[in-house]
C-alpha cells in the first residue's frame, strides 16, 4: 500500500545524515600540478566530499596554487597558495579541485578527502562557478 503525496528520503546536498556519519576515504600522493603556462590539474573526486586536505609534497621550493574552478585558479585570483610543505584541511562539500604551480616548474601535491554516500549527479562546480571567490 502506498501513500500518496511520501516520497522516500535520497542522499542529496541538504542530506545531513551523509556529512555526520565517517567519511570513505580517499587518498593520492601522485598529482603534479603543472606549471603556471598550462592548464589546471583538476582533481574530480568519486562522490562530494566531506572533508579536504591537500599538501604540497614538493622536494624543492615552489608555491602551490589550490582552487574550485579552472579559471579562478589559472586567470584569476580566485585560489589559495601553499608553500613547501604546507597543507590547508577543511570542511568542504565539493566535487573537485582544481591545482596549479605558482611558478615556472611543476609541484608535486598529495590530496587526501573523506567522501560523502551523495553521488556526483550533482554539478556543484556550475552552481559554484558564478559565486564570487570560486571563478
Amino acid at each position: 500500500m502506498s501513500i500518496q503525496g511520501f516520497e522516500y528520503a535520497y542522499n542529496g546536498l541538504g542530506h545531513v545524515g551523509s556529512y555526520q556519519v565517517s567519511g570513505v576515504p580517499y587518498a593520492t600522493s601522485s598529482l603534479v600540478a603543472p606549471a603556471t603556462s598550462s592548464a589546471p590539474l583538476q582533481v574530480t573526486f568519486p562522490a562530494v566530499t566531506k572533508f579536504i586536505v591537500v599538501k604540497n609534497i614538493n622536494p624543492t621550493t615552489g608555491t602551490l596554487r589550490i582552487g574550485f574552478s579552472a579559471n579562478g585558479v589559472a586567470s584569476g585570483s580566485n585560489y589559495f597558495l601553499l608553500d613547501k610543505g604546507e597543507s590547508f584541511s577543511g570542511e568542504l562539500k565539493v566535487t573537485s579541485l582544481f591545482l596549479l604551480s605558482n611558478n615556472g616548474t611543476p609541484i608535486s601535491a598529495s590530496v587526501i578527502a573523506g567522501l560523502t554516500t551523495i553521488h556526483l549527479n550533482y554539478d556543484l562546480m556550475a552552481q559554484y562557478s558564478g559565486s564570487v571567490g570560486i571563478g
